[in-house]
């Protein structure tokens, strides 16, 4: 019988994956900017660290405080001058209400150490239709604070840089975007993005109140000076408009609760975090919340101290006011806006 001589088979031609071989140039594009797709086994490897993660929640919260204080004297201006003292014991009682906030949401975490936002407690506690409600609300509260916080970044910039003034609307659709790109990127990739601005403006506005309260105790600093040609611009500058009433003060504690914005947050992100979960969830909170009622007083009490006043236009805001007073220098003012 006759032996065939083995004839070697030659390795079929290798063809692309299905998946590249059919990418559009959209998905493409999507990748490069987004990065690639995670597998369900890959997020365990996308837990943030405490530190990422209070960039990452309380950037909201925490810089809410450039403008709860200027909301709060935006209503009582309009009581006199002598009505903007009320401030301070406001801004305590708020901050007393975010104590109360923090205890609440320390609970929960506890209880939910995978997510404790408002829709789960909310539909596990009370039904699908509070649950419903309270989602609503959150989606609602969201949209709303990205409005508000852009707004405040844009007039923070535009009080520094008076020329950007016309630009307004074109700087502030520009901070969602790098907004929303920084969270399509990932939870890991947008802490790095958030976590400089964030530490940034914690650091630089403690240095003004601490600043600010050493020279006012020591250094002698006293009141902000108008300029006569400032005060058509200045809210409720001149005499009362309206008595101060518990109306008044309550409408000014609503309007100073803009501080407490996003508390919620790492509550409904637990799952986020590296384990333990909820211990580290419940500490960033708490350092959150002590950052929060530190900056807030402290603004606060500067503004009445030295008989701040805010602008009809928001420009300059008030915490550009009282960097511009307590730093006296151009390039420190320029670097806190």
């Amino acid at each position: 019988m006759s032996v065939q001589p083995e004839v070697p088979l030659r390795p079929l031609p290798s063809r692309p994956a299905r998946s590249r071989r059919y990418e559009s140039f959209g998905y493409r594009a999507k990748r490069v900017l987004l990065g690639p797709a995670l597998r369900t086994s890959q997020l365990v490897h996308e837990r943030i660290s405490k530190r990422v993660a209070l960039a990452v929640f309380s950037s909201d919260p925490i810089s809410s405080t450039a403008y709860a204080t200027e909301e709060i004297l935006l209503v009582l201006v309009f009581a006199g001058a002598a009505a903007t003292a009320l401030a301070l014991p406001i801004s305590v009682a708020i901050a007393g209400l975010l104590g109360i906030l923090v205890l609440s949401y320390r609970q929960i975490i506890s209880a939910y150490s995978s997510s404790g936002g408002a829709y789960v407690v909310s539909r596990d506690n009370f039904g699908g239709l509070v649950a419903s409600i309270a989602g609503s609300a959150l989606i609602i509260d969201y949209i709303l604070t990205v409005a508000v916080s852009v707004s405040a970044g844009t007039a923070a910039l535009t009080s520094a840089f008076h020329v950007l003034e016309p630009w307004r609307v074109v700087i502030a659709v520009g901070f969602v975007v790098v907004l929303a790109w920084g969270n399509l990127r990932g939870l890991r990739e947008s802490g790095r993005i958030f976590a400089v601005p964030t530490y940034l403006y914690v650091a630089g506005m403690a240095v003004v109140v601490l600043w600010g309260i050493w020279r006012w105790a020591f250094g002698g600093l006293g009141p902000i000076q108008y300029a006569p040609s400032e005060a058509p611009q200045l809210e409720g500058f001149g005499a009362a408009l309206v008595p101060v009433s518990l109306f008044l003060i309550l409408h000014a504690f609503s309007a100073g609760v803009t501080a407490l914005t996003g508390v919620e947050a790492i509550s409904n992100g637990v799952s986020a975090f590296k384990q333990p979960q909820a211990r580290n969830a419940r500490t960033t909170l708490v350092g959150m919340a002590a950052i929060m009622a530190f900056l807030f007083i402290g603004i606060t009490f500067l503004a009445t101290r030295f008989q701040a006043r805010p602008f009809h236009d928001g420009n300059p805001t008030l915490v550009a006011q009282l960097a511009q007073h307590v730093l006296g220098n151009p390039a420190a003012f320029i670097a806190i806006q």
